[in-house]
């Protein structure tokens, strides 16, 4: 009798999320047993029909419950986390989760025995950021490396894909605005497609050579924040004047959007919106893990279509 094959289990945090749906298919691709480790276990359970019956399982761990995060670990080959938050609804998320949280999931995976551990940071994560979130994320970082030395992590540019808060909202403010106000239009960004960054987070899992390396993750082309409204309006058909918002405005609109439950932009946002988005020269990057970028110009304007008026569809640009 041929001995029965031990299939690997993976355990992703943030799973249910934008990437994390993308991540989690890839890995029941390959055979994983995949547990999804959630806040909301029930909002995970759409995943499970992306996998065999029982391969794909949701579970309650966030990683600021360190019991929790223990027990989605346990028995895990591979560790991934995903968990990142662009606003805090509480003052101290952002350390919390993203700084605090990625340490015990690295410390927690390590004294666990995991294999590998996948961490998805950001391009501009640094202890010396002007803005909470790019601290929390460079804390973040360097709580992984304490912990888990050979970690491998991932910093993408801006992430882009069917069900983004991207490219999508912006078309949806296209169809709504009489203008499109930019902030920061001259500010640099490399847009990566989400497909992508998800096949970056497989390689890392499996290649040999990826172990205590960091990837600064970009799409074949830097885009200026205004490059990417001109792109939305002419892949919607929407025919808007681009309005350069004043930078007092433009905190005042922060300030009051922060009373709101999900703000549409906050004053954090803003400090970052002030540093270029884009791969260092030289950094390791999809190249380096056997990946070929998509373009914006080869997937956006498919999933942007319906905001066309009456929602026809026009062939993609040029990618």
């Amino acid at each position: 009798m041929r001995a029965s094959t031990v299939r690997k289990v993976a355990t992703v945090f943030g799973g249910s999320g934008f990437l994390g749906r993308y991540v989690v298919r890839r890995l029941a691709q390959e055979d994983y047993v995949v547990r999804i480790a959630v806040t909301d276990p029930a909002g995970a359970r759409f995943l499970q029909t992306q996998g065999r019956v029982g391969q794909i399982v949701p579970l309650a761990a966030s990683v600021a419950d360190a019991g929790a995060v223990g027990r989605a670990v346990a028995g895990a080959d591979l560790v991934v986390n995903l968990v990142g938050i662009l606003h805090e609804r509480q003052a101290g998320d952002f350390r919390r989760l993203q700084a605090e949280g990625a340490g015990t999931v690295a410390r927690l995976a390590a004294e666990a025995g995991a294999e590998r551990l996948v961490h998805v940071s950001a391009i501009g994560a640094d202890r010396a950021s002007p803005s909470a979130y790019g601290r929390s994320k460079g804390e973040g970082e360097a709580a992984v490396r304490a912990a888990f030395p050979k970690a491998v992590i991932l910093r993408p540019s801006l992430v882009f894909g069917p069900e983004d808060q991207l490219f999508n909202r912006f078309a949806g403010l296209a169809r709504m605005l009489p203008v499109m106000p930019v902030i920061a239009g001259d500010t640099r960004f490399q847009p990566v497609y989400v497909g992508d960054v998800a096949e970056a987070v497989l390689a890392a899992a499996l290649r040999e050579d990826a172990p205590g390396r960091t990837y600064e993750l970009g799409g074949p082309r830097v885009m200026r924040f205004r490059d990417l409204l001109r792109l939305v309006l002419d892949v919607t058909g929407h025919r808007r004047r681009l309005w350069d918002m004043p930078m007092g405005l433009a905190r005042l609109q922060a300030r009051l959007g922060e009373l709101l439950p999900t703000p549409p932009l906050t004053r954090d946002q803003l400090l970052m919106l002030g540093q270029d988005n884009v791969a260092a020269a030289g950094a390791p990057g999809l190249a380096d893990l056997g990946i070929t970028p998509k373009s914006v110009e080869a997937v956006v304007p498919a999933y942007l279509a319906r905001f066309r008026p009456g929602g026809g569809r026009r062939p993609a640009l040029a990618g």
